[in-house]
């Protein structure tokens, strides 16, 4: 633990240059530039809002706030999975001739993927001025769950980075089962409307992201409080995932290199 400290502090001002180049490179051949960090979103909430209405003919109060919460959250969370898998190849020339600590690849795509989703949920205040969502002191609890989503996210991410470096068809399996995640988070509908009971607790409760999503709807749109039991559950969870996936990472990394 003590190392870990050390070498975030000793990175810091790396990772976060490192960050930013990335944003800038992603944009660079782009003629809306980061406008598209809102417009993806922004019409993915359309097409999703179309699909609940028209299709489903199923709808939830603020619907187009209540899908761009879920979506925003979602992307940020699938995006680094996707990333860590391959983050080490990917990164290839670098950690071949410099030594970084691999973790550290890790919160490069969490500080660019979370500039995005802060960026993109910018749209959410505008959205919800504009249709007089409700507001009282509980959206200062956004604060505790966006720090539940970081834990989990580099959670997961650390332990994938690590496999993905051994197993050449991980990232695939990572696709499918992201895609399977998604329609199981309730990016477009309440699960604990359109889930019966049981099944709809059971998913909140072993679903990490249908929690954290269905948690920031409460606060920011219907003014209650999350179920803090499973958030703090996941937290703890999260916690013990880093540090098995860190410690995995430190004791195999010099290996890396060689299996690629």
């Amino acid at each position: 633990m003590n190392q870990f400290i050390s070498d975030m502090k000793k990175y810091q001002k790396y990772t976060i240059y490192a960050a930013k180049s990335e944003l800038k490179s992603e944009v660079a051949n782009s003629h809306l530039s980061w406008l598209w960090w809102i417009l993806d979103p922004l019409l993915f909430m359309i097409v999703y809002s179309f699909v609940a209405v028209i299709v489903f003919q199923k709808s939830e109060p603020y619907l187009p706030v209540f899908i761009f919460i879920g979506y925003n959250s979602w992307n940020f969370f699938s995006a680094c999975l996707r990333q860590s898998v391959k983050l080490v190849a990917a990164n290839k020339p670098i950690v071949s001739k410099v030594y970084i600590p691999k973790f550290i690849l890790i919160f490069i795509k969490i500080f660019s993927n979370g500039f995005k989703m802060l960026i993109a949920f910018s749209i959410v205040v505008v959205m919800m001025i504009g249709y007089r969502v409700p507001v009282d002191w509980k959206v200062l609890l956004m604060l505790p769950l966006f720090a539940v989503l970081l834990v989990v996210t580099f959670a997961f991410s650390s332990v994938l980075l690590h496999f993905g470096v051994y197993v050449e068809d991980l990232a695939d399996v990572v696709t499918v089962v992201l895609k399977l995640l998604f329609y199981l988070t309730g990016i477009f509908y309440s699960i604990q409307k359109r889930v019966p009971y049981p099944y709809s607790s059971l998913l909140l409760k072993c679903n990490p992201m249908a929690l954290l999503v269905d948690s920031m709807r409460r606060v920011l749109i219907y003014q209650t409080m999350p179920d803090w039991a499973p958030v703090l559950a996941w937290l703890a969870i999260g916690i013990v995932l880093s540090v098995v996936g860190v410690h995995n990472i430190y004791r195999h990394e010099n290996s890396y290199v060689k299996v690629m």
